[in-house]
């Protein structure tokens, strides 16, 4: 590209960088107090605040450097144009040597840059919004050199922040409603999600994958957003929807969990072999989102509960895994210093699910000889010893704020 060209676009772009209106300081920044030479990989769904993110840290870091690809001017970009790109930056800006790149992924041979600007000392923030795509190049060329951090829509405690909200039973309901994505929460139309989801779907994955049978895909994908917290197997996919075979479904199911639009959640067992046999829970990246895909119209509240509580374990780093064995338990979790915990979700426990609620941790917790176990609910809680094990009730907004 013309370096006149790429002046102009980079000069526009730095209008993005004013602060949105109410815009918040995101969590995971404080995860970045320094930046040495290294590749810092922001990865997650569209529209989850990645950008902000990068922005706060440019803010944060005093750099200017920063370009997004996602322009459509950009068409026609080619590795060689970084060097310009990096000439007017040191013109422009004279800012310290940290790059930020904005859905890097579309510039083909990118990771050879970076790999590059590393070996000159620089630091190189990217966001991306292809988990497989990302990690496969900067595998292969920066092996060791590159650091990965997911970016989640709101958390509870983000939402809280944004709305200048209380931790409290009536927030929550909210929070478990509404969801977290940024734009959603700021205009409030229903219309956000829906584009949210084609844009996902056409961008990232059908044209991407070269997809025939579009309408048949977009029919799963309403079903996995209406069943979170259900078991699925590729098979019973394959046959519902009558897909050719049982390793389509497989493959465009990964397809969407590298767009972070679902997660599947695989049963406990020692063994790998076993869990890889047995069915996989599905969740979804945000339960707003579930709660506006539902085909019913009065979406289960116990299932957006639960998905509310996967995405908070998922957002600690904590590796998690469902529990079947006679009885069940919603989450197995396990933290990194190797300590394992056993979560039931109820919205409620009374005396028609006590029973099974209580069981199936217990179950669990023999499984892993634990003493305590944990059953979150929307606004109950308590405490009690059951065959020498405690288990705690408590209020989801208490756990998660």
């Amino acid at each position: 590209m013309l370096k006149d060209v790429l002046k102009s676009i980079l000069l526009s772009q730095q209008e993005w960088l004013i602060p949105e209106e109410k815009e918040i300081p995101r969590e995971q920044l404080a995860k970045f107090s320094s930046l040495p030479p290294f590749a810092y990989l922001l990865t997650g769904v569209r529209r989850s605040g990645k950008s902000t993110l990068l922005k706060q840290l440019m803010r944060h870091h005093g750099s200017l450097n920063y370009f997004n690809f996602e322009d459509s001017r950009t068409a026609g970009f080619e590795v060689s144009d970084f060097r310009i790109l990096e000439e007017l930056f040191s013109e422009l800006t004279g800012s310290e040597p940290i790059l930020f790149f904005d859905e890097i992924q579309n510039i083909p041979g990118w990771e050879r840059f970076v790999r590059d600007a590393i070996d000159r000392k620089k630091t190189v923030v990217i966001t991306g919004s292809n988990a497989n795509l990302l990690s496969r190049e900067l595998g292969t060329k920066l092996t060791g050199r590159h650091l990965d951090y997911e970016v989640f829509p709101f958390s509870y405690r983000e939402f809280l922040s944004y709305f200048q909200f209380v931790s409290a039973a009536d927030s929550f309901l909210s929070f478990i409603s509404e969801g977290g994505f940024p734009g959603y929460l700021r205009l409030g139309k229903k219309e956000v999600l829906s584009t949210l989801v084609s844009d996902i779907l056409v961008r990232d994955i059908f044209s991407r994958y070269n997809l025939r049978n579009q309408e048949i895909y977009r029919q799963i994908v309403q079903f996995l957003l209406s069943n979170t917290g259900k078991e699925i197997s590729y098979n019973n996919l394959k046959n519902t929807f009558e897909v050719g075979s049982a390793s389509s479904i497989m493959d465009f199911l990964h397809y969407l969990m590298d767009a972070y639009l679902i997660f599947l959640v695989p049963r406990y067992d020692t063994s790998l072999k076993v869990q890889a046999r047995n069915p996989r829970k599905v969740y979804a990246i945000d339960q707003g989102l579930v709660n506006f895909s539902s085909v019913s119209g009065s979406p289960d509240r116990g299932r957006l509960l639960e998905n509310a509580v996967y995405l908070h374990l998922r957002r600690s780093g904590q590796e998690v895994w469902y529990f079947k064995g006679k009885k069940e338990c919603d989450f197995i979790c396990k933290e990194k210093k190797n300590t394992f915990s056993a979560i039931q979700v109820s919205w409620e426990v009374g005396q028609q699910n006590e029973k099974r609620e209580v069981e199936g941790l217990l179950e669990a917790m023999y499984q892993l000889n634990l003493t305590e176990g944990t059953i979150l609910t929307f606004d109950q809680e308590d405490s009690f010893v059951k065959e020498g094990k405690t288990i705690r009730l408590i209020p989801g907004w208490k756990w998660m704020g």
